[in-house]
């Protein structure tokens, strides 16, 4: 059984389409990314699984509990980070989660003891009396899961998690994850961290166009990725696809190419265009080239 099914889900907004016909499976331990840029549907399809929306259409399963037939025992099940701090400023740490304790019928000593264990998994223990509105991003953002993870929930699912951290706190929020014991879900737009998911559901203006681990998805392309900068980026496209017998396209005015062993395609294309290029990189294809290639756009 999987941790998280989805089958068929769809969902408009008005005439805007945010979900056409998604389907995935999340399996139990995995940390599962939802990938893509705003507007692409992953909040809507966050909203769905954390049970604060129906679907349009379609059907989507928590251990098997459906999240709209189900919702009051899904939440049992789930925990969840939503993007906007749900923290009392005027509260201390510890105070936080005893209140978020209380809201699952938890009391008393067994309530601080498993409060007061997660803080100091999550390296908190010493900031326990701190009012949280005197944390740093980083730290809020622990206190924030450890707070979504007291009543030991199966599966946790977070929103954004890292929007406004610096990179040491996104490794940090990362390797804690990790360590939880539960199946993440997690939608981001930021592409380091889609990286160290187990797996990843890129979505594009409410369309499943990949799925798969990152370096599955990267190895699709296969080769590497060359980007050249020229004067006359239409004229010189044509030339390049005749000479070299590739099939470059053209993103956001720079010609991008698909080859294998793009250091030995440079200096032919010098040695043909000198006069034209500008700059030209190679390099090991990026989930940022994933998505060019299956949406022919960048990344934004």
């Amino acid at each position: 059984m999987p941790a998280i099914s989805v089958e068929g889900v769809r969902h408009s907004y008005g005439e805007r389409t945010a979900l056409r016909d998604i389907h995935l499976r999340v399996e139990t331990g995995e940390i599962f990314g939802l990938l893509g840029p705003n507007g692409g549907g992953k909040t809507t399809l966050f909203r769905i699984l954390s049970t604060l929306m129906r679907p349009d259409g379609g059907s989507a399963r928590i251990l098997d509990l459906d999240v709209a037939a189900s919702a009051g025992e899904v939440r049992r099940h789930i925990g969840v980070v939503f993007q906007s701090p749900s923290l009392d400023g005027k509260l201390t740490v510890l105070e936080n989660l005893i209140h978020q304790g209380h809201l699952y019928g938890l009391r008393g000593r067994p309530l601080k003891q498993r409060a007061e264990g997660l803080l100091d998994k999550f390296r908190l223990a010493d900031r326990a009396g701190d009012r949280t509105e005197t944390l740093s991003g980083g730290l809020q953002r622990r206190v924030e899961v450890a707070k979504a993870l007291l009543h030991e929930p199966e599966v946790l699912l977070l929103d954004e998690p890292s929007t406004g951290l610096d990179p040491g706190a996104r490794r940090d929020l990362l390797d804690m994850l990790r360590s939880s014991g539960a199946t993440v879900l997690l939608t981001t737009h930021i592409l380091d961290e889609a990286e160290n998911a187990s797996r990843l559901a890129i979505l594009h203006e409410g369309d499943l166009v990949a799925l798969g681990s990152p370096d599955e998805l990267k190895g699709r392309i296969g080769g590497d990725v060359v980007y050249v900068s020229t004067r006359h980026p239409e004229t010189v496209i044509e030339a390049v696809r005749s000479r070299f017998h590739v099939q470059p396209t053209l993103v956001d005015g720079r010609i991008r190419v698909e080859i294998e062993d793009g250091h030995r395609f440079l200096p032919g294309l010098f040695e043909t265009f000198g006069g034209e290029i500008l700059s030209a990189t190679v390099g090991r294809p990026t989930l940022e080239d994933v998505f060019i290639r299956l949406t022919g756009t960048r990344f934004r």
